[in-house]
């Protein structure tokens, strides 16, 4: 404990570092084992995760957190006291920092053409705005007010106008807070914005209040400006408030935010339908002369909008499209549609209004256009294309392209990218509720995501067994007839497709999930989507469970997302269930397949024997059907075991045999996986001219692929191969590289790997400091995933810093850990730790 009685605790891994001693400390007292992470987990309330992160240096526990947590490990009140203020000021020295860091978002959408009026709501957000660069509390300023009343028109255009009053950047979030569908979550938004904000995929913490804590401190300092857009309620949009004085938030919603008014100092501006001038300016910036020629009329049709400018806008489109009618003619059709509604919806209030414009406006598309417009409101997803609209109108394209214009053109869809729309929440609960008969629609809608996306995975798969046959397409498809339209048209789709499995899982479809999750598996796999994965993986295996379709292969898909993220537990867990499943059903393949997953679970896990047994047994099922993609797949994997139990030549024999059957299939991805192994093997074996050339190789292969965990995997390997020739500057390049790959794609077995490597290299190059700060960072995420190897070569590792560092006793306890786990393990490792117990450390290659 004495770092931080001497001061020198200035960042959060030093903070983490007193955390472990305290955890050790309290052990001993105790005289128990550390409480593990799970412990403490259960002893908190918190996830195991998340605990983890503190204990590593990745997070910084909030304030209320570090006080339980340091009570929990033994912490006197003495040690409490200093040890808060430590925290206290490492938050101070992060919040310094914090300003230079990161990139600058531009989140705000596109102004909004033709505003019109407001001109005392703009006063009061820039009173408000100046009032804060004097006030030592963040301003947040709460627009309220009906649906279609301009909300979001007065915040994107205010916050377009001060823009540039904030050069820290400025955040943009729709909340969807009223959408027929599910809004944001703040966890949601929070993860959105971390990632706007510098913070890789991988780095953002699970839970809720982590991520606001880390945003936060983010903004801490940095003049930013948040748009909080179509909030549900105040505690909607509670997280994302920033901590700062430097910050400004604009929130809009449909609820009057009371409680943001009382607990959070908000500035509440009430906007209320346009003033008969303001929405007469907007009517002659949208219809043009005839406004003006018949003043009148034109104050009726605005009157027959309720002043809204949502409703405003859309009949100023029904009147430049009939451009010889009078605007009399106009109104007086609104007035017909009112009273029809009127009679079905007595509500007397804006929404009628509305309503009567979107009916009116709906009346008069084309028959084909409407009944569209009304099926679009069954989307699941956010966006869509002309291929999805005409597997909904079941139509050809070119007609569903000519409809889509036409909605456009009357604004009920707005273009959300080349060839993409998206819809108005108004409009699409509009369009939801006029929707009928939608159940065949939506059939051909999801046998359109379904059948493009197994024709885009057979042409960037075409070696691949097991995949589900699926209902040929009823409508034309997008071209994915060669790699890159069926890679673009794949990630393009992505969220889309999600949406669909998770609908389909949940409103009675549970084929289209299991089978979306049966087709996509190996391309989220390959392209470290891991998040989507997870969604997808889960909403489908709901599905399977509850039917009894596909259950053994999406069990699969999802248990490999766990093994990816480094839940082995989880993950082997999944693969039993999986495996039970496939022996139920008899399917031979299936079960193979599990068993090869399965075998990586317990090699993590320390059960290397089992593994290559379980490896082989696949293996064998593989062989006799005659399935050659998936035998090389188990070459490379029982060529890493061969590996790691330092059966040399077997395992360069099953690598080469590995390579050469993805050469034959063409699966360049793989085959640079197996050349990879081949390059590690070498870096062993003391060839590193072979390794380097096996390495590069397999770094191209995997590039071509388009695979990032495979192009990190050969970087961190030729990163070991450097520092075995002692080119330390080279080798902490790559060292480096792979890192953070390893931390974009959540990979974490590479970052485990990675970490320890970094070790070594720094040891080497005499930085203990540095050294042990890496070995530490993969000795704590070892724990978290329990990963065995990797925990024993990072205690290994901590033991050569220590006793160079003239701390030979630690060294030889951590040297005994080491070597006790080596052992168990059955691998060549442990004959390089006993000559050191007693001895200082054997010199790094």
């Amino acid at each position: 404990m004495a770092a931080w009685r001497a001061g020198e605790v200035r960042t959060v891994a030093d903070l983490a570092r007193v955390l472990r001693e305290l955890r050790r400390r309290h052990a001993r007292r105790q005289g128990r084992p550390e409480p593990t992470y799970r412990e403490l987990a259960a002893a908190t309330g918190w996830s195991h995760g998340i605990i983890g992160e503190y204990l590593s240096g990745r997070i910084l526990p909030p304030t209320e957190r570090f006080d339980i947590l340091i009570g929990l490990l033994g912490a006197s009140p003495a040690e409490m006291g200093a040890l808060a203020t430590a925290r206290d000021q490492v938050e101070e020295n992060r919040r310094a920092a914090a300003p230079e860091q990161g990139p600058v978002p531009r989140q705000l959408p596109l102004d909004v053409f033709g505003f019109t009026g407001r001109a005392a709501q703009l006063a009061e957000l820039d009173a408000a705005l100046a009032a804060g660069e004097r006030r030592p509390a963040v301003v947040i300023s709460a627009v309220a007010g009906t649906a279609g009343v301009g909300k979001t028109a007065l915040a994107v255009h205010w916050s377009h106008r001060v823009a540039r009053r904030f050069p820290g950047g400025q955040l943009y979030m729709d909340l969807r807070g009223y959408d027929p569908g599910s809004p944001v979550t703040a966890a949601d938004a929070l993860a959105a914005f971390l990632r706007a904000l510098g913070v890789r995929p991988a780095d953002i913490p699970e839970d809720l209040d982590e991520r606001a804590a880390r945003y936060r401190t983010l903004l801490a300092g940095r003049r930013v400006l948040v748009v909080l857009d179509n909030a549900h309620g105040a505690d909607h949009v509670r997280p994302l408030l920033p901590g700062s004085a430097s910050c400004m938030v604009v929130v809009t919603s449909r609820d009057a935010l009371t409680g943001l008014v009382a607990r959070e100092g908000a500035l509440r501006i009430d906007l209320t339908t346009l003033t008969a001038a303001e929405a007469a300016g907007l009517l002659r910036g949208l219809i043009g002369p005839r406004v003006d020629e018949t003043p009148d009329d034109a104050a009726a049709l605005a009157e027959a909008c309720a002043r809204l400018p949502l409703a405003l806008r859309v009949a100023a489109e029904m009147a430049t499209s009939r451009p010889t009618a009078p605007l009399s003619e106009l109104v007086a059709e609104l007035r017909d549609e009112a009273r029809r509604l009127d009679l079905l919806d007595a509500a007397g209030d804006t929404r009628t209004a509305v309503r009567s414009v979107f009916s009116w406006s709906h009346r008069h598309l084309s028959g084909e256009a409407a009944r569209l417009f009304d099926l679009l409101g069954l989307h699941p997803g956010r966006e869509f294309d002309m291929y999805g609209a005409a597997a909904l109108a079941g139509t050809g394209t070119a007609r569903a392209a000519a409809l889509l214009d036409e909605l456009a053109r009357g604004h009920l869809i707005e273009q959300a990218g080349p060839g993409r729309y998206a819809m108005h929440d108004l409009l699409r609960a509009f369009a939801v509720e006029r929707a009928t008969g939608g159940d065949e629609p939506l059939t051909r809608l999801f046998d359109h995501y379904l059948s493009t996306a197994a024709a885009a995975m057979d042409t960037l798969y075409p070696y691949e067994r097991g995949r589900p046959a699926v209902p040929p397409p009823r409508t034309p498809g997008p071209p994915v007839g060669d790699a890159d339209q069926a890679s673009r048209w794949l990630e393009r789709e992505r969220p889309a497709l999600v949406a669909v499995a998770v609908h389909a899982a949940r409103h009675g479809r549970p084929r289209h999930a299991v089978d979306l999750s049966r087709v996509l598996w190996r391309h989220l796999e390959v392209h470290c989507h891991s998040t989507e994965a997870l969604t997808l993986h889960g909403a489908a295996a709901e599905a399977a469970l509850a039917t009894g379709h596909g259950v053994a292969g999406v069990l699969t898909n999802l248990g490999a997302v766990h093994w990816w993220l480094g839940d082995h537990h989880q993950a082997g867990a999944t693969f039993e269930q999986a495996l039970a499943s496939a022996r139920r059903e008899g399917d031979a393949e299936g079960e193979a397949r599990v068993l090869g997953r399965l075998g990586l679970v317990h090699e993590r896990l320390g059960d290397l024997d089992r593994s290559l047994a379980v490896m082989r047994a696949a293996l064998a099922v593989f062989e006799r059907t005659g399935n050659r993609h998936a035998q090389g797949t188990q070459f490379v994997n029982i060529g890493i075991m061969c590996r790691r139990l330092g059966r040399y030549e077997e395992a360069a024999a099953y690598q080469t045999r590995a390579a050469e059957v993805f050469t034959e299939l063409g699966d360049r991805r793989l085959r640079g996986y197996a050349l990879g192994n081949l390059g590690a093997l070498d870096n062993l074996l003391g060839r590193y001219a072979e390794a380097l050339e096996h390495l590069g190789r397999s770094l191209a292969d995997c590039r071509a692929a388009r695979d990032p965990g495979g192009e990190g995997s050969a970087i961190g390997t030729t990163g070991a191969v450097y520092l075995r020739l002692g080119r330390h500057a080279e080798a902490l390049d790559h060292l480096h590289r792979a890192l953070a790959i390893s931390r974009e794609t959540a990979d974490r077995n590479l970052e485990v790997e990675t970490l320890n490597t970094l070790g070594e290299t720094l040891s080497a190059m005499g930085q203990p400091g540095a050294a042990l700060t890496r070995h530490r960072a993969a000795l704590t995420l070892a724990e978290r995933t329990g990963d065995r190897y990797e925990h024993a070569r990072a205690t290994d590792g901590i033991a050569h810093v220590l006793a160079r560092t003239g701390h030979e006793a630690e060294a030889r306890e951590h040297w005994r850990a080491a070597l006790a786990t080596y052992r168990s393990l059955g691998v060549p490792d442990a004959d390089r730790v006993p000559a050191g117990l007693g001895d200082p450390p054997p010199a790094t290659p």
